[in-house]
């Protein structure tokens, strides 16, 4: 580990050692360690600061306020043949998500297609990781899930939307998987937290005041409301992220979940939805061709010069691995002093 220019630079071992002090010294017990740690070493290792080491103080607040269960075993069952469910018994979403990983590939590889229902989740961490480890197996995937109510509808003026991320993975034989994650509102929560901690504004059209007025300044947007991406584009996949991760597996709304916070400042509650599909399910003896034939578009893509969603993470991934990962000071301070706490 090293410093220069108010950056700190680390290893990605450093980085998950450091993360597994930190969790550990906090309360959080067992694979639920491993499960988080590993997500946390991801967003960093990918240049996503915003889920990166940062989560780290988001982590620790929530296992201070009391509102995860930091020893849960998560519960596994499979209510229909291509239906898998998580019962998360109200710990963080990644080592439920993790148990459950083989019940979905192996039903999705029996069916065709197949559903993940996480249930009682804490979720506080970006989708494309859980969905790289689908298209791993080669399948194509799908997850999304609300939050807390943060963000106001295309029109309106009060907080009623999560972020709503939604993420899709494709796999490809011979390059990187094709792998999109976005938040449905203007931008990740987080990043306007990191702005400001920075002190920096944020761009126009990411949130408003509480008056319901624009804004620029970061605490005014986050002690207002969150803006969708697209106006009411972004509002409608909003609505549908409510409904299909929320009352269509029996779990909270965003409302529902910032209602249950009771202004604890804890990680959102919930439920996710993630869909997995087998293109051999679909295609049979096919399915190579298909695949195969589908690296036309990409290759479209590419020869206008575009940049392919989801490239810019590979890029930092090579990066990361041969160089490490570099930490602004400030915020590596404040994930050090956790592990000096007295009262953890």
């Amino acid at each position: 580990m090293t410093m220069e220019n108010d950056m700190v630079t680390m290893a990605l071992d450093e980085v998950d050692l450091l993360a597994r002090r930190v969790l550990t010294r906090h309360g959080l017990r067992g694979d639920h360690v491993d499960a988080v740690a590993r997500t946390i070493v991801a967003g960093e290792r990918d240049g996503c600061a915003s889920h990166g080491v940062y989560r780290l103080l988001v982590a620790v607040n929530t296992l201070k306020s009391g509102k995860v269960d930091p020893a849960v075993e998560p519960v596994i069952t499979r209510p229909a043949p291509g239906l898998v469910r998580a019962d998360a018994g109200g710990g963080f979403a990644q080592l439920a998500i993790e148990r459950a990983l083989s019940a979905l590939v192996d039903s999705a590889r029996t069916n065709g297609i197949a559903a993940l229902a996480v249930n009682r989740c804490i979720h506080f961490a970006a989708l494309w990781p859980e969905v790289e480890m689908l298209v791993e197996h080669g399948l194509v995937a799908l997850a999304t899930t609300p939050s807390h109510a943060w963000v106001a509808p295309a029109g309106g003026s009060r907080p009623l939307f999560g972020t709503n991320p939604i993420a899709f993975g494709w796999p490809r034989p011979d390059a990187s998987p094709f792998v999109f994650d976005f938040a449905t509102s203007a931008a990740a929560r987080g990043e306007i937290e990191l702005h400001r901690r920075a002190g920096n504004p944020i761009p126009a059209g990411w949130g408003i005041d509480a008056d319901g007025h624009p804004t620029t300044d970061a605490q005014a947007a986050l002690d207002g409301a969150m803006l969708t991406w697209g106006g009411y584009k972004g509002s409608a996949l909003s609505t549908m992220v409510e409904l299909i991760a929320g009352p269509l597996i029996g779990d909270l709304t965003s409302a529902e979940s910032i209602a249950w916070d009771a202004g604890a400042g804890a990680s959102p509650y919930g439920g996710e939805l993630i869909v997995a599909i087998d293109p051999a399910g679909f295609l049979g003896a096919a399915a190579a061709g298909h695949l195969a034939r589908a690296e036309t578009l990409f290759d479209a893509l590419a020869a206008q010069g575009a940049r392919l969603p989801g490239a810019r993470r590979h890029a930092n991934r090579k990066l990361s691995v041969a160089e490490g990962v570099r930490v602004p000071a400030a915020l590596h301070r404040d994930i050090m002093a956790l592990l000096e706490e007295e009262d953890a």
